[in-house]
Parts: structure tokens; sequence; C-alpha cells
């Protein structure tokens, strides 16, 4: 979950600059987190960068297209964040935990923070046909999935019941930190996530 800036890493042709593609989906990014997927057309996109309707329509058929490429990316650099944060754990999961629960924390306080992106497009299209959806719940289901592993690592002995709780707790951080940033319930992340793991090992 790097920040949405215009200075986010692009690929580039081979001439140096940023492909068409790249630079479309480098706008459309910044804009859908920034104001919402539906409140951004293709239009501002196009405005945005630079670059015509056809070139836009020639690498994303619909808009649809356009916000899962931006959801599917968005996954994979927030994978990317997860791995390098969880090294500073390693070889201790409840370090490893803490760790991760620290870098979430850290990520919700700055400035630029608009929430989860997977959350926010989850809200933005209810209906669960929506391949924009099915991104955003393959994140959850991942991230459930890591939670899991790292439980059992630390001997819970319920690991999909911590799993389930630490889930709970980092997605609603995720949906509180828009509203109350650094100084809200965000900042208690890693102290709740520790009390969750000591209760799950005493029972």
């Amino acid at each position: 979950m790097k920040k949405r800036t215009a200075e986010t890493t692009k690929v580039s042709d081979e001439r140096g600059a940023p492909s068409v593609r790249e630079r479309v989906l480098e706008t459309a990014a910044t804009l859908f987190y920034q104001e919402g997927v539906r409140a951004v057309g293709v239009d501002l996109v196009v405005e945005r960068s630079g670059v015509a309707k056809t070139s836009l329509y020639r690498h994303f058929a619909t808009k649809d297209d356009l916000v899962v490429a931006f959801l599917e990316r968005e996954d994979a650099e927030y994978w990317s964040d997860w791995e390098s944060a969880a090294a500073q754990g390693k070889d201790d999961a409840e370090a490893e935990l803490q760790a991760l629960l620290r870098w979430i924390a850290e990520h919700i306080a700055g400035p630029k923070y608009r929430g989860c992106p997977f959350l926010n497009v989850a809200t933005e299209f209810p209906a669960p046909a929506h391949p924009a959806r099915a991104v955003a719940r393959r994140n959850k289901v991942e991230l459930h999935r890591r939670l899991g592993v790292l439980a059992r690592k630390m001997g819970a002995r319920k690991p999909d019941e911590l799993a389930d709780q630490l889930v709970l707790l980092i997605d609603g951080a995720y949906m509180n930190g828009p509203l109350l940033g650094k100084k809200g319930p965000a900042h208690s992340l890693v102290a709740a996530g520790l009390a969750l793991v000591l209760a799950a090992q005493r029972r």
C-alpha cells in the first residue's frame, strides 16, 4: 500500500518514458484512491493523464477493467510491503506480527491515508459478481490465510479463531483511520493485537 502520488515508480517503454498504459493506470490509481472510484470518470483520467481516450480504451476496454487493474496493482504492492515489514521479525512469529501491526498503524497515521483501497472498493461496489470486488475479496482471504499461518507458529490453541480476530482488528483500524487518524484507536493496534495473541495462547 504505497502512497498514491505521481512520484510512484513507473514502468517505462524503450525510450525511458512512462508507457501509455502505466500513465493511465498511475493517474487513475491516484484519483480512485483520493476521490473514490465512482466519483472519477474516464474523461477525468484522460484529462489528467494527457493521453487520448482511444489510447485509454486500447489498454482498458471498460472502466471496470481499469478499476480491476488498479486493485491488482494495489494487491501486489500490499504483499510486497507486507514481506518487507515481516522481515523485521524473521524467525520469530510474535515479533513478525508486531512488526506487521506497527507497519499498518504507521501507514494509517500517514497524511495521505484515505482508507484501505480494497474495503473502499468493496463498499462502492456491493454486487458480489463485480470483478473489482473479487480482487478485494481475494486480498482479504489472503490476509486471513497469512495471519492463520502466524497464529499457528505462535502456538495459538485455536489459530483460525485468532486469525478471525486479527482480521477484524486490522480492518477495523483501516476503516477507523480516515476518521480519527493517528490520534484514534489505530494507535493501539499493536497493543491490541498482542493482547489477542496472549489470550489465544492461554486458552
